[in-house]
């Protein structure tokens, strides 16, 4: 069984990137085994005087991030754009990811779920997300890589993406992420 994880780039609840990890956990093709990484606003702030080479003394929750990306094949992400850029909570998530080495090599991508209304549709988010996650040594899978413009009119009452294009479109491209693993 191929092992997803999603993380969304937003601490909101009620967000359309979190719906739509919801959505790609809720909806997982056959043979893929979804888990949500929830714990992005519990994360310390990164210091790199935190991250020993050893891992001895690790915050928990940096920990258990690491655990997680470690019984993963593959990661799938879903954030928003803040002031121009990665919101600061989930640069802070990426930022420890970096010293750990468990994406190295793996498959990643990202649903863009920006509306109409954002004046970049996310794509300065975007930009540097590619960046940061050269610096991991991820592995981008560009036909998993997804541009979905989506409102919070979008999401149902179940908290799951609700027009079946969109979600068609969330599971395509959780297909094509593990198509090219």
């Amino acid at each position: 069984m191929a092992k997803l994880l999603l993380i969304s780039g937003s601490l909101r609840g009620a967000s359309t990137n979190s719906a739509t990890t919801r959505t790609a956990a809720a909806l997982a093709p056959d043979g893929v085994e979804a888990r949500i990484y929830d714990g992005m606003g519990r994360l310390p702030h990164f210091n790199p005087d935190d991250d020993p080479a050893d891992g001895v003394g690790l915050d928990p929750e940096v920990a258990a991030l690491r655990a997680a990306l470690g019984k993963s094949d593959a990661l799938l992400l879903s954030t928003p754009e803040y002031a121009g850029a990665l919101p600061g909570s989930f640069k802070n998530l990426l930022d420890w990811t970096v010293g750990g080495g468990q994406t190295y090599g793996m498959p990643v991508a990202w649903i863009n779920v920006s509306g109409a209304a954002a004046p970049t549709g996310g794509a300065d988010a975007h930009e540097s997300l590619r960046k940061v996650l050269g610096y991991t040594g991820a592995r981008i899978v560009e036909d998993a890589v997804l541009r979905l413009p989506l409102s919070r009119d979008d999401i149902g009452a179940d908290g799951l993406i609700a027009p079946s294009g969109a979600r068609a479109a969330i599971v395509a491209a959780v297909t094509a992420l593990f198509t090219a693993s």
